[in-house]
């Protein structure tokens, strides 16, 4: 599981497989009941893996795969490592408030200082942003990193799957 580069926070991937894509995803789906490590849904051409329940902590990450057609002996399959939905949503809401934050104090900052007025508490606080949004990332990283492990047995589960498919 190679990534393009280190400051990634969602590690992206693409396998070709040299199988049709049915035969994967009816792989996945008949996995749903036959073991309890992970759960496995299937909707259309996606299928998401995660941790059940009583496994999952707030770090916890989950691997959401798409397997296209490429033709009738081939199939891609794109992944995404990502954390539950509710915590990425909150963390670019964090990024968004800090960013509108940044933004708003910087045009008053811009005012005072073309109206030669003191704008030092704007850009104190604009410095302050900058701080929470290196925080916001360091945080991510730190979580990506203490799930590394789980995202091991995501990405060997998800191998295992494909090393057994067999064609219709």
């Amino acid at each position: 599981m190679s990534t393009t580069n280190d400051i990634v926070l969602r590690p992206r991937f693409k396998i070709k497989l040299d199988i049709d894509n049915q035969s994967v995803l009816k792989d996945f789906e008949a996995l749903k009941a036959s073991q309890s490590d992970f759960i496995v849904t299937r909707l259309d051409n996606h299928v998401f893996i995660k941790f059940p329940k009583e496994k999952q902590h707030f770090w916890s990450p989950q691997l959401n795969l798409e397997i296209d057609t490429i033709d009738d002996n081939s199939s891609l399959l794109h992944g995404l490592f990502g954390p539950n939905p509710t915590v990425w949503t909150m963390f670019m809401f964090f990024h968004f408030i800090v960013a509108s934050i940044f933004i708003a104090f910087g045009i008053w900052a811009y005012s005072n200082w073309s109206l030669k007025q003191d704008f030092a508490i704007q850009a104190g606080i604009m410095l302050l942003m900058v701080v929470i949004w290196i925080a916001l990332y360091f945080a991510g990283s730190i979580g990506k990193a203490s799930s590394i492990t789980e995202m091991r047995a995501l990405n060997d589960f998800m191998n295992g799957v494909i090393k057994n498919v067999k064609a219709p």
